[in-house]
């Protein structure tokens, strides 16, 4: 086990705690504690393309998917070295535009194989084991599953949004869980959308659907926690709900903020974020003689200029904090962490909630970080820079 600094409160190596008012609180919670990250424990030279998730082996060691570098790579952080698991093709050992990579029981784990439709099982020693494929159901019928990990709890079981209302604007959305040994798949609570504007054009015998989300408008955030809670942040007045197997829920407080007024600047910042993650997905439905097939594929960073930006439906202010697709990430020690919107320009920062909803403390990054999941007392975190190239770190949890 990696050593963790035993300071008082917060405080771990590589990091400074202040004390006062909070500036996104409009000076509401002047005891709330905010943890500034400074230095990386550790760091790997070469970047990627795009960095989603982070999956942390038993021997210390990570393994990145990077869906648009079309590569699966196992790090050794401190001695900064990698080498790359299986191949580009469609093959046994092989995957095409992999997205994601997600812990399961055993030392196992789950790779989203974005461009082969379907999700596979790497053995404990990375071996390629056992696929099938995400889509399921009768696209013909209406009955479409997109099971694309949005979460995966201790048991190995995927959490996913419910896709069957896409393109009609509904403005909510179940969260979907599958056990992949009992093929079970249950609704576990549901999520604010984020707002939509719809257009339909064609006739009856070729209509087209385009639905293109509000940027910057308000939804909720979720993800799960190891033991399957449901943790969701509330857009309406921004609160945590932890919600039970059993479907009890523990709601925390609302947490006050200043909403940030949306300018050129933010909007500029918002269109710079795209490449985060490589931008949306796209989902293609084919029927050719009777067998339906469905590609997804994750596309680039928006090319909005100036001009292009103003033509967007802008709210006026910022929600409190980043919603839909944008996960809320659960440590090892159980706290929901969800990403802060600020106005553009201000470090990163990450509310940090304890199980009974209530906020314990702020963590502020570096500029151009942001949390990609955790590890055996690490924080691992991805540096954009100016270019969009995408640097792995790892600092001390706090």
């Amino acid at each position: 086990m990696r050593g963790v600094a035993r300071t008082a409160g917060w405080a771990a190596a590589g990091a400074v705690v202040a004390f006062g008012a909070c500036e996104d609180g409009g000076g509401a919670d002047r005891h709330l504690v905010v943890v500034r990250l400074t230095e990386a424990e550790a760091a790997y030279a070469e970047s990627f393309a795009v960095v989603r998730t982070v999956r942390e082996l038993d021997d210390g060691r990570v393994l990145v998917a990077d869906p648009l570098g079309h590569v699966v790579v196992r790090l050794d952080l401190d001695a900064g070295t990698a080498d790359t698991v299986g191949s580009v093709g469609e093959g046994p050992a092989e995957y095409r535009q992999p997205d994601a990579v997600w812990p399961l029981p055993g030392g196992r784990t789950l790779l989203v194989d974005l461009g082969n439709g379907r999700l596979t099982v790497l053995e404990p020693e990375l071996e390629f084991g056992e696929t099938r494929p995400y889509a399921m159901g009768d696209v013909t019928q209406g009955e479409l599953v997109m099971a694309l990990p949005h979460a995966v709890d201790g048991r190995g079981r995927l959490y996913f949004r419910d896709l069957s209302g896409m393109g009609s604007g509904a403005d909510s959305a179940e969260v979907l869980r599958l056990d992949l040994d009992s093929e079970a798949l249950d609704p576990v609570g549901r999520v604010k959308l984020p707002d939509v504007t719809r257009r339909e054009s064609g006739g009856p015998n070729n209509r087209n659907i385009q639905v293109t989300q509000v940027p910057l408008s308000p939804a909720d955030a979720w993800g799960v926690a190891g033991d399957g809670r449901l943790v969701v942040a509330r857009a309406g007045d921004y609160h945590m709900d932890w919600i039970a197997e059993d479907g009890s829920v523990t709601g925390g407080p609302p947490v006050p903020y200043e909403p940030v007024r949306i300018g050129a600047a933010e909007k500029r910042e918002w269109r710079d974020l795209q490449s985060e993650s490589g931008g949306g997905l796209g989902v293609e439905v084919g029927i050719a003689n009777g067998a339906v097939s469905v590609r997804v594929s994750r596309g680039g960073a928006s090319q909005d200029d100036d001009e292009a930006l103003e033509r967007h439906p802008w709210p006026e202010v910022k929600p409190a904090f980043f919603g839909g697709t944008v996960p809320v990430l659960v440590d090892g020690r159980g706290r929901a962490w969800v990403r802060r919107h600020r106005e553009a320009g201000k470090l990163p920062r990450y509310d940090v909630f304890g199980g009974s909803g209530e906020r314990e403390v702020a963590v502020e990054l570096p500029a151009g970080r942001r949390v990609a999941g955790f590890g055996d007392g690490g924080l691992y975190a991805v540096r954009m820079d100016a270019h969009g190239r995408q640097f792995l770190e790892r600092y001390r949890l706090p």
